[in-house]
C-alpha cells in the first residue's frame, strides 16, 4: 500500500464517481444506481435516496473532474474550498470494524458533502506527498475517464471500463494483420 487505507479508498472513490458522467453518458441516471455506487465503495453514513441528494451528488462531479486536468496550486485551490465550504474538522474515527481513520465530517453530514470531503483529504494527501501525477487520464483514444495509478512502478494507462483489455486486443490485432499480409 502507498497511501494510508482510507486515502487509497477516497481517491478510488473520486475516480469513480468522476467516472460516473461524460459525454454521453450518466452513469447515476437514478436513486437507485446512486445506491449501488455507494455499496460498491462501502461508503457508510447517511444516505437520503432521495432525487435531491442525487443532484447533489451530479453537481460535485464537474467540479472534481477538474482536478485530474488541474496544476498543484489549483488543485490546492479547490481542495481547500471543499474543506472550507464543508467546515471541516478532521477527526480519527473507528467504526464498521474498519481501523482508525479521518473523518472530517460527521457521518449524518449529507451524502455530497462526505463525498466532497473525502476527495479532498485524499487529494491533500497527494499534494503533500507530491504524487499529483499519479492522477491521470486513461490513455485509450477513445475514452475520458480518469483514473488513480496505485501501482509502485506507475505504469497504470487504462481506466477501469475495460480500455486496457481493448487495447490489448486492438495491438494484437495489428500484429496479426502485420504478419499475414
Amino acid at each position: 500500500m502507498l497511501f494510508a487505507h482510507d486515502t487509497e479508498c477516497g481517491l478510488v472513490a473520486t475516480a469513480g464517481l468522476v467516472n460516473t458522467a461524460g459525454p454521453g453518458r450518466e452513469g447515476l441516471p437514478d436513486v437507485a444506481a446512486l445506491d449501488e455506487f455507494i455499496a460498491a465503495h462501502s461508503w457508510t453514513g447517511r444516505h437520503e435516496h432521495t432525487d435531491g441528494e442525487l443532484r447533489e451528488v451530479h453537481a460535485l462531479r464537474p467540479r472534481l473532474r477538474r482536478i485530474w486536468y488541474a496544476d498543484t496550486d489549483e488543485v490546492v485551490a479547490t481542495v481547500n474550498g471543499l474543506l472550507r465550504e464543508s467546515r471541516a474538522l478532521p477527526q480519527l474515527i473507528r467504526h464498521d470494524d474498519e481501523p482508525y481513520h479521518v473523518h472530517a465530517v460527521p457521518r449524518d453530514a449529507p451524502l455530497a458533502t462526505r463525498m466532497a470531503v473525502e476527495a479532498a483529504m485524499a487529494l491533500a494527501d497527494l499534494v503533500r506527498m507530491g504524487e499529483l501525477s499519479r492522477l491521470r487520464i486513461c490513455d485509450h483514444p477513445d475514452c475520458d475517464n480518469v483514473l488513480v495509478d496505485l501501482s509502485r512502478n506507475r505504469c497504470r494507462r487504462f481506466c477501469d471500463a475495460g480500455c486496457g483489455n481493448r487495447a490489448a486486443v486492438s495491438a494484437y490485432r495489428a500484429r496479426k494483420a502485420a504478419s499475414h499480409p
